[in-house]
């Protein structure tokens, strides 16, 4: 399946791993800094955002400032409806006014919510916690830690060396140089990806990221594709110049656009 591309772009977390107990340990450190009165809260939103019971969905966004839930368009990253917390949704007028353009990015106040680490975020930020850097830094040592077990995936490193004879291979990731050394340590990984790009903020700089990929290895889009379980990370913007997209979701939604495949996880490509 991949190897007719020239040019394979993967993401890491969520794709090149798929573990989620890191996310109830990040949660709980989150939690720890919320007020006493509001733990109990703090948790059960964060149970119904894993039950799918919750207007805090991935593939939303959430504007911090204004405590709001927005579904966006994930091409165009336009805003299509508003929600509080609460779930009551906002006037189309009040929406439209709010939210005139394309959002952007910035991990602080406007949260693409792409995968399962925006939940503990957005629920700490909508119950008062400021600082979650410190608590998502403890989370990535944590999962290097011996009291942490992260399972590779079945076949993954053979599988991405045989491709490397057809294809050239590049990690593209929102994790920091000493967190990617430290999971492809773990995951038997190291030595596979001589291209790698890290601290990629995505997905603010994702076309910038692939476009100079393409020009770098003299690629044209339809000889690529963007592998990734984040649909505003590595889908969209991969499909907005050309290119084909690999979206990872374990319940394989439908998805309508040309050039992209959903599969379970990254071992169904191979």
């Amino acid at each position: 399946m991949l190897d007719r591309y020239k040019l394979v772009v993967f993401d890491l977390d969520g794709t090149l791993y798929e573990g989620t107990d890191h996310f109830d340990f990040y949660a709980d450190h989150l939690k720890a800094n919320v007020a006493k009165r509001d733990k109990a809260e703090f948790q059960l939103d964060y149970e119904a955002m894993k039950a799918g019971n919750h207007v805090v969905q991935i593939g939303k966004a959430y504007d911090v400032q204004r405590d709001a839930v927005l579904s966006i368009d994930p091409m165009t990253l336009r805003v299509t409806a508003v929600h509080d917390w609460e779930g009551e949704s906002w006037s189309e007028e009040e929406a439209s006014r709010t939210y005139p353009g394309g959002l952007s990015f910035n991990f602080e106040d406007m949260i693409a919510i792409g995968d399962g680490w925006w939940y503990p975020f957005v629920c700490a930020k909508h119950h008062g916690v400021r600082d979650c850097y410190s608590s998502y830094l403890a989370t990535k040592e944590y999962m290097v830690s011996d009291e942490f077990t992260l399972e590779p995936l079945e076949g993954l490193r053979e599988n991405l060396l045989q491709l490397k004879n057809s294809s050239q291979i590049v990690l593209m990731t929102n994790s920091d140089h000493d967190d990617v050394g430290r999971l492809f340590k773990e995951l038997g990984l190291e030595g596979v990806f001589e291209h790698s790009i890290t601290s990629a903020t995505k997905p603010s700089q994702t076309d910038a990221q692939l476009a100079h990929l393409l020009k770098h290895y003299d690629v044209q889009p339809e000889e690529a594709v963007s592998i990734g379980d984040n649909f505003i990370n590595e889908i969209a913007p991969a499909v907005l110049l050309g290119m084909d997209a690999v979206y990872i979701h374990p319940q394989k939604p439908v998805i309508d656009k040309a050039g992209v495949q959903v599969v379970a996880s990254v071992t169904d490509c191979f």
